[in-house]
């Protein structure tokens, strides 16, 4: 049986850190679900480094989910990736976020998160997910990664157990060639 991987998401999430790993699991013959707090049509954003202090931000693609959060059983799935951008800042709010996020966790099924994805792990009730562990994310979100109890790893690219973190869009080629690692061998 082919396995299925859940995308969690929302609008302004960063374009290539959704479209990437979208495309790399159906390339791998694996199917890839979008979720997102309800089902629609999202906008997402590209975000460039131009010189300023901190990235730039212009509207991106449209990308279709393909249903809400509410309906999101994770026992269905062999995988979860979280996108950056600015969609975890607002997706980590809805209620159905922590069920979603355990259960991958719980069941230590591998779990990708790239850029501000840390921030959806601040919507648990649990960081014994986190302590002791290592992990990277957009410079930024350094003070989120060691909130949750965890190493800030200034790598770019970190695998520490089930999690693969990364730091930006331009570390997609070893994240997703980590996070397929980790469900091949899962």
């Amino acid at each position: 049986m082919s396995k299925k991987i859940l995308i969690i998401t929302g609008d302004a999430a960063e374009s290539l850190e959704v479209y990437y790993p979208y495309y790399r699991i159906l390339e791998e013959g694996y199917e890839a679900v979008i979720a997102s707090p309800s089902q629609k049509t999202l906008r997402t954003v590209v975000h460039d480094f131009e010189g300023w202090d901190t990235y730039t931000e212009k509207p991106g693609y449209q990308l279709a989910s393909h249903l809400s959060f509410v309906e999101v059983d994770p026992s269905e799935y062999d995988g979860l990736i979280i996108p950056g951008g600015r969609a975890p800042e607002y997706i980590r709010l809805d209620e159905n976020i922590p069920r979603i996020v355990s259960g991958f966790l719980d069941n230590n099924k591998p779990v990708g998160a790239i850029c501000h994805a840390v921030l959806v792990f601040g919507a648990l009730r649990n960081n014994a997910y986190f302590e002791g562990r290592t992990m990277t994310a957009y410079t930024a979100c350094r003070p989120d990664v060691e909130g949750l109890g965890a190493e800030y790893a200034k790598d770019t690219l970190c695998v520490d157990g089930n999690i693969v973190s990364g730091h930006a869009w331009p570390d997609l080629p070893g994240f997703m060639r980590e996070f397929l690692k980790l469900l091949k061998n899962a």
